[in-house]
């Protein structure tokens, strides 16, 4: 019989009885008295019984009407307990945001602006995963992720993945990166054109990375001989400060660290990367993770380029 009961008419019950009278609940919700009325006779319907005695002055609750006011208080409860949360991931009192970044972002921007948001709001709570580009959108699209850093080279098109939407923060200009003992690495921060180094072993990183190698190799005029592959910036300098090659690095992986026995020289005309955040398209719409975009925005401004700026490098 009470299947179905409007949780609505339930808190209108609730005003009755707390007021005392039909009309103390009218003027309680600015409602007319009729209005009140004909919500609890469809909530008595509803229950089958009697919920309140009609007295001239007034009414009192029946036995029903007092057990059915504990349920009513308790959703009231709820629904206020509900209220309050969302006011609190409104306000940014507390809230998360799961953030996936490649891993020479995870090394520099990413804790400065997880440092900058969480001095900002110190309810939210940031939570890292480190993921090259394809893996952080695969994330995002399967709900494992609010938010990602994520890049594409010169002449590559961000992962297609329908429902994310990408946003250009910058760029990040890509080095050459020798070993000192190599005759191009001569003192000062003299310029270096690839096609010298047509006969260098080179090492290549990921994927997106390698690609971006290739092209950019191929531009000058020669097929490069991929002699190392691995993703790790760190491996990278180590064989270049052997003597075991050449590459190119993003400044932002040089920026988390730069071996001692390597040379970074900048290339004429070597496009660089952009920069992406990246985030499913209704994520936009929740405070924390806003809060982050905009930390994350704030703490890349003085690192990286914007489009149209001259080269740094």
């Amino acid at each position: 019989m009470t299947h179905g009961m409007d949780p609505h008419r339930l808190l209108v019950f609730r005003e009755i009885a707390h007021a005392g009278s039909i009309a103390g609940a009218a003027r309680a919700l600015g409602w007319t008295q009729p209005a009140v009325s004909q919500h609890l006779r469809h909530l008595e319907r509803r229950a089958g019984m009697a919920l309140v005695l009609r007295l001239p002055r007034g009414v009192r609750l029946t036995e029903a009407g007092r057990l059915l006011l504990g349920h009513a208080d308790a959703v009231a409860a709820r629904l206020q307990a509900a209220a309050d949360d969302l006011d609190a991931l409104a306000q940014l009192r507390e809230g998360t945001v799961r953030l996936a970044a490649f891993p020479s972002a995870s090394a520099t921007v990413v804790p400065a602006a997880m440092d900058l948001l969480l001095r900002r709001h110190p309810g939210v709570d940031v939570r890292l995963r480190e993921a090259e580009p394809p893996e952080a959108s695969d994330l995002l699209a399967a709900g494992e992720a609010d938010l990602a850093v994520t890049f594409a080279h010169a002449g590559q098109e961000p992962d297609d993945h329908p429902g994310l939407v990408r946003t250009p923060v910058g760029e990040d200009p890509l080095l050459l990166v020798l070993p000192r003992s190599h005759p191009q690495a001569v003192p000062g921060d003299r310029p270096v054109d690839l096609r010298s180094l047509a006969a260098d072993g080179w090492i290549a990183g990921c994927e997106r990375c390698a690609a971006g190698l290739r092209r950019a190799c191929e531009e000058a005029g020669f097929v490069p001989d991929v002699r190392h592959g691995t993703d790790d910036y760190v491996v990278t300098q180590a064989l270049i400060a052997r003597g075991l090659g050449v590459g190119l690095l993003p400044r932002l992986a040089l920026d988390a660290f730069t071996a001692p026995g390597v040379a970074v020289r900048p290339v004429p005309g070597l496009r660089p990367r952009t920069l992406y955040l990246t985030h499913p398209r209704e994520t936009d719409q929740i405070p924390a993770v806003r809060a982050a975009v905009q930390a994350l925005r704030d703490v890349l401004a003085p690192r990286v380029r914007t489009a149209g700026d001259p080269d740094h490098g």
